[in-house]
């Protein structure tokens, strides 16, 4: 914590009398979208790169990322001087790219899922002995981004419960570790898209391999084929429970942060926000805190995101609808 004190920013809360007339409850966001690199992904690739010895830093780094991820590794192994290389999948928003290769990132785009660009990332460590930089399944990695509940019980000590975005597992089990450890009565609830619940079927089958077939969401930040093995033990010893919300709620959510509170926010980190507006009548909670993750949007996709948002009812998507088998 005292190490990233003086490299990340501590991003900013703020709330909405909206949002809490809407939901019943006092709504704290915490804004990683104004992180650097415009995602907290840069908390945990900063702290893993500064753990890594000479020999680890000259062998260079490699990582496979949705994007986030990959820019603050780009940016964290540029301030160390070591040659970074991503692989992303193809269809990766091109404000991500360019942004890590503007950080002096080699990338390289492979195959249509996080899943793909995995793979072909572990390659790409066996034939040139760089280190890797695992975009959640790593202690250190968690622990960096566990930082994001230190702070947000420093300046929110009242909160009673966190929502918070999974992909692979890193962020929900650094925040849940660093939450529960300061305030064990926080309750930790963890939200994912209902077109890529890896670890909601973990979670609730306590399937060891999950892998999903497809994973196919506006949240690629979050987009995640199979959970980590460590994260998700984590997440079974530290989650309270596990949402799923729609690509419409998701879109609903997006534009309702960009009108209410200014914010421009990509789908992974509107997902918190959306599973609190479709189940806030679940959710026993005063104080209730949420992560929005990133902002890092392409544009582009505005259109899309607006048609799905419009189409949003506001219909709950049930764990019971969800196919664990």
């Amino acid at each position: 914590m005292e190490y990233l004190r003086g490299s990340v920013h501590k991003t900013p809360v703020i709330t909405s009398q909206t949002t809490n007339r809407m939901t019943g409850k006092n709504v704290y966001m915490k804004l990683e979208n104004h992180q650097k690199t415009g995602a907290f992904k840069f908390r945990g690739a900063s702290y893993k790169i500064s753990k890594l010895n000479l020999a680890e830093i000259e062998a260079g780094v490699v990582t496979a990322s949705a994007g986030n991820h990959a820019q603050g590794v780009a940016l964290a192994a540029k301030k160390v001087g070591a040659k970074a290389t991503i692989f992303m999948p193809e269809g990766t928003p091109s404000a991500k790219v360019v942004a890590t290769k503007g950080y002096g990132a080699d990338v390289n785009l492979v195959g249509q899922s996080f899943q793909e660009a995995y793979t072909a990332s572990l390659e790409h460590k066996k034939l040139t002995g760089a280190t890797y930089i695992h975009p959640f399944d790593d202690y250190d990695i968690m622990a960096g981004q566990g930082t994001i509940g230190f702070e947000f019980l420093e300046d929110i000590p009242e909160l009673d419960t966190i929502v918070v975005p999974i992909g692979g597992g890193g962020l929900i089990s650094g925040i849940a570790v660093a939450a529960k450890a300061i305030k064990p009565s926080i309750k930790i609830i963890g939200v994912q898209a209902a077109n890529a619940p890896s670890m909601f079927k973990s979670y609730y089958t306590k399937d060891d391999h999950v892998m999903l077939s497809s994973a196919s969401t506006i949240a690629e930040g979050i987009a995640v084929k199979a959970p980590g093995m460590l994260t998700q033990q984590v997440v079974r010893d530290y989650v309270d429970e596990i949402y799923c919300v729609s690509e419409s709620q998701i879109a609903n959510a997006m534009i309702y942060l960009l009108e209410r509170t200014k914010s421009l926010v990509e789908g992974a980190g509107a997902s918190a926000l959306a599973a609190l507006l479709a189940y806030g009548d679940k959710i026993d909670s005063t104080h209730t805190g949420v992560i929005v993750s990133g902002g890092n949007l392409d544009l582009a996709k505005m259109a899309e995101i607006q048609t799905l948002a419009a189409s949003c009812d506001h219909t709950s998507v049930e764990k019971e609808r969800i196919s664990l088998t």
